[in-house]
């Protein structure tokens, strides 16, 4: 089985690389994509969306489909992992790093670790909500807010996390990031236009198509970072502990 599953993913290499040599040199002023995608995206951009932002208008408004399906196999990895190795019960021959007790914790570092979390958490708020309109965007600012609740759990232990932010607030959130992003363009579908074609909420909010299409890129952004932050607290949890939730590292 092994030889026959090697030959396999080499045949499929060797048609990759062969249908690689179709593909445009890197950066030819001629490729499809340099004399007729970018100038378009370039020269549109501002004026459709109202976002200066040009990256965030490619990957939120023009090829919102996806950015979306990246927010779901982010959902699925998340997933995969948490079934694969969550468990329910506790190993008695598991294997545990020794970790310092409580009364023996770095008071320095847990100090700075609440100094410094709720300033991360608000600047990722600020580029979650500002980055459609400057370097950001709901995959940076979700990291940002994952990464403050993984520093929580190195600092203190997993345990405390855990009792404010719960393993059944994580599933739903993970849920409800991928659930906002498809329910904005299921709603553009009611509204009578395509799907996440953001003009549609246009009528409904009162403003400018331009307008609405920078609300829209907003309103998924917020469902990626909800996404992305609960997905990679959900990793740290899963691996750092083995599934149990409970040592952590």
């Amino acid at each position: 089985m092994k030889p026959l599953a090697l030959l396999f993913t080499l045949s499929v290499g060797v048609l990759l690389l062969a249908a690689s040599l179709d593909l445009p040199d890197w950066s030819d002023p001629a490729s499809p994509a340099s004399s007729h995608v970018s100038p378009y995206y370039i020269q549109e951009s501002l004026n459709q969306t109202s976002v200066p932002n040009l990256v965030s208008s490619v990957l939120a408004d023009y090829r919102s489909y996806d950015t979306m399906f990246e927010t779901v196999v982010i959902f699925c990895a998340g997933i995969t992992v948490l079934t694969i190795l969550r468990r329910t019960f506790r190993s008695k021959d598991k294997y545990i790093l020794p970790r310092p007790e409580r009364e023996d914790a770095d008071i320095i570092l847990q100090s700075a670790v609440r100094l410094l979390v709720p300033v991360m958490q608000v600047f990722a708020l600020y580029v979650i909500a500002h980055g459609h309109h400057s370097p950001g965007g709901g995959f940076q600012g979700g990291v940002i807010l994952g990464a403050s609740f993984i520093l929580l759990s190195i600092a203190y232990d997993l345990k405390t996390v855990l009792k404010r932010f719960k393993e059944n607030s994580i599933l739903f959130l993970s849920a409800v990031g991928v659930l906002i992003y498809a329910g904005i363009g299921i709603i553009c579908l009611f509204l009578g236009r395509n799907f996440l074609a953001y003009g549609a909420w246009a009528k409904l909010l009162g403003i400018t198509e331009q307008e609405a299409h920078s609300h829209g890129m907003l309103g998924v952004e917020i469902g990626v970072a909800i996404t992305v932050m609960v997905i990679m607290f959900s990793l740290y949890a899963d691996l750092s502990s083995s599934g149990d939730l409970d040592e952590g590292l």
